[in-house]
């Protein structure tokens, strides 16, 4: 019986000591960060009726949700997306407000993956929403933030890849594939499967210019000079405004000083089917997926009633924690740990000494000393960098 009470479920993990000071550490750079922009915090419920997170919404697939019932016999989901909670508090605390409205949190997600893909099913997302600024100088803003605070962090390596989903969408509608053609094809594009893409579309019955322009797809990701290759795909009028909207994002990135760490990729494709305009992975070593994504999502708010175009993004904190620690950037907490051993005969004293260091900044742990323990190791252990001894006679 103990051996299972003391094991987690499959997907899920503790997180302790020194890794869950850096993680800490690492959240209060990053929130930092957002509220120099103006970004107020914002707390929303850990579980939501699923209507919230339905398949209109445009989020995680039904299977992969977390669903319970109350007493009343209302299903309910842990969230396994945060932008769908906020939107809705939006809709219901901001009605009034007639200028943008932004938001950041720091909660946990909760999607039930499939086992074998020995992803975490619970991980913490950090992130900013700003609502009801459907201008290009507010995407800007967030793929700037995502720059900043992962420089912040101290990472130097790594890249925000931007792309724009209505370049994609507007060729689907143009070539009015049925649904299944279409999944189909979103695979080939998403894996870079230029052979897939033609061998898929050669015997169907679309324009030549279309069939060379999905084919394209999988190849138009790199530097800002991808955008001039895409010109001979930009065969709709949607297409032709998002590489416009991407040039005028790449300005702004600029002026911020940032753009150095942008790439862009046309042929990316999200999941998350509420995403309307710009779309933006970050990317660094360490981890084989994203730290950082987001997009601007202009329809969603529709759905609880308060139209309003709305842009944001996440840090995933576990997978961005994991390449810090696999490129060996260091996390100093600031925080000078000491021990203080003493008898009971001490103890007065040794609490005042405590008390003494505290008031300086330091992290003071009183530990009553006794005959065999091996306390250097302890100290090691626990990050505690120097031992005080409390003696009878004399100051500590």
């Amino acid at each position: 019986m103990y051996q299972q009470i003391l094991h987690t479920p499959e997907g899920v993990r503790d997180i302790y000591n020194g890794e869950c000071r850096r993680k800490n550490h690492v959240q209060e750079i990053l929130s930092g960060v957002l509220h120099s922009y103006g970004y107020e915090d914002i707390q929303t419920p850990t579980f939501e009726f699923f209507d919230v997170f339905s398949r209109e919404v445009g989020t995680v697939p039904s299977r992969e949700l977390y669903k319970f019932f109350d007493r009343e016999g209302n299903t309910l989901v842990l969230r396994p997306d945060i932008t769908p909670s906020i939107a809705r508090a939006v809709s219901k605390y901001f009605a009034e407000e007639d200028l943008p409205v932004r938001l950041c949190y720091t909660a946990s997600t909760f999607i039930n993956h499939s086992d074998f893909q020995g992803r975490l099913k619970e991980n913490t997302q950090l992130g900013a929403e700003l609502i009801g600024d459907g201008s290009v100088e507010a995407d800007a803003e967030l793929i700037a933030l995502v720059a900043e605070s992962l420089l912040k962090t101290g990472l130097t390596e790594f890249q925000v890849s931007i792309g724009h989903v209505d370049f994609f969408r507007s060729l689907l509608r143009e070539s009015r594939l049925d649904e299944e053609m279409e999944l189909e094809l979103r695979e080939f594009i998403s894996n870079k499967n230029i052979y897939g893409v033609r061998e898929l579309l050669e015997p169907l019955p679309i324009a030549a210019g279309l069939k060379e322009a999905f084919a394209a797809l999988p190849n138009l990701f790199g530097s800002v000079e991808v955008l001039e290759r895409a010109e001979a795909c930009a065969v709709t009028e949607d297409s032709r405004r998002a590489l416009e909207r991407l040039r005028k994002i790449y300005g702004l990135l600029s002026c911020y000083g940032y753009e150095t760490y942008v790439t862009f990729d046309l042929g990316v494709v999200s999941k998350y089917k509420y995403y309307t305009g710009i779309i933006f992975q970050a990317y660094t070593y360490g981890t084989g997926e994203a730290v950082a994504k987001g997009g601007r999502y202009d329809t969603l708010m529709d759905h609880f009633g308060r139209p309003a175009p709305a842009t944001g993004f996440a840090f995933v904190v576990d997978r961005l924690m994991n390449a810090l620690s696999r490129q060996k950037v260091p996390v100093d907490t600031e925080v000078r740990k000491v021990m203080i051993l003493y008898r009971p005969s001490q103890a007065e004293k040794a609490v005042r000494k405590a008390m003494e260091l505290r008031s300086r900044g330091m992290a003071a742990e009183l530990v009553p000393e006794r005959i065999g323990r091996d306390y250097e190791a302890y100290a090691r252990r626990n990050e505690i960098c120097e031992i005080i001894h409390a003696e009878e006679e004399g100051a500590v």
